[in-house]
């Protein structure tokens, strides 16, 4: 039988904390979430494993090193509310959770929403719910929302999401331009996005927000 909590230490000490990801709270989680249960049943094996797992076309389940580095850069605090978007089967709501006052996460994907649920469930976080749609529409009826997370890569942001992010919220993601990426987070002040750099990381663009494509005769 595997040994997911040796595995879960692995992970923390030989992928997260190398990459100067050092906040207790961040740690704590990533020690304490089974990310075993929140993958497919055929990628349990590879559940802590250094790389994105596949969730479907274009859609992935981050990196656990780019997540904790994402959720280090955007700085959540307790009282914080949080719009998860393309939470694919939880596992970064799980995470998300446990850093901040309670976490809306939308999932366009029917089946990875149920399964999503299911295992919030199981290891008893009750500060997530998981709500099925169109990822580029987020979750206006809970705006406005202290921290928006992006999970996965994006060409641009558009206005319907960034419109239900507060004043002095923070909203994180992966800048996609051809195959290299940047993790930026952006700083709503004044009523404007003003985009800091992170650090460098890749993920598949997520439906809704490809750029959209100009056509010269």
């Amino acid at each position: 039988m595997a040994d997911y909590t040796q595995r879960r230490r692995m992970m923390v000490d030989t992928q997260v904390r190398p990459s100067d990801v050092t906040e207790f709270p961040i740690i704590d989680a990533m020690l304490n979430v089974p990310r075993e249960l929140f993958v497919p049943q055929a990628l349990r094996e590879a559940a802590y494993s250094g790389e994105h797992l596949p969730l479907g076309p274009g859609r992935v389940i981050m990196d656990p090193r780019i997540l904790a580095k994402l959720l280090d850069a955007l700085d959540i605090t307790p009282k914080d509310l949080v719009l998860d978007l393309g939470t694919g089967m939880g596992y970064s709501a799980a995470i998300l959770a446990r850093l901040s006052q309670a976490v809306v996460a939308v999932e366009s994907e029917p089946a990875h929403v149920a399964e999503a649920q299911a295992a919030l469930v199981e290891v008893g976080i009750d500060n997530a719910t998981v709500n099925e749609g169109a990822l580029a529409d987020g979750a206006p009826e809970y705006a406005p929302f202290d921290v928006i997370v992006i999970q996965g890569g994006v060409e641009e942001v558009p206005d319907a999401i960034t419109d239900q992010l507060a004043e002095g919220g923070r909203i994180g993601c992966i800048f996609m331009e051809g195959a290299n990426g940047t993790c930026r987070v952006g700083h709503k002040i004044d009523g404007r996005l003003n985009w800091r750099y992170a650090f460098n990381g890749t993920a598949p663009v997520l439906p809704g927000f490809a750029a959209k494509r100009s056509f010269a005769l």
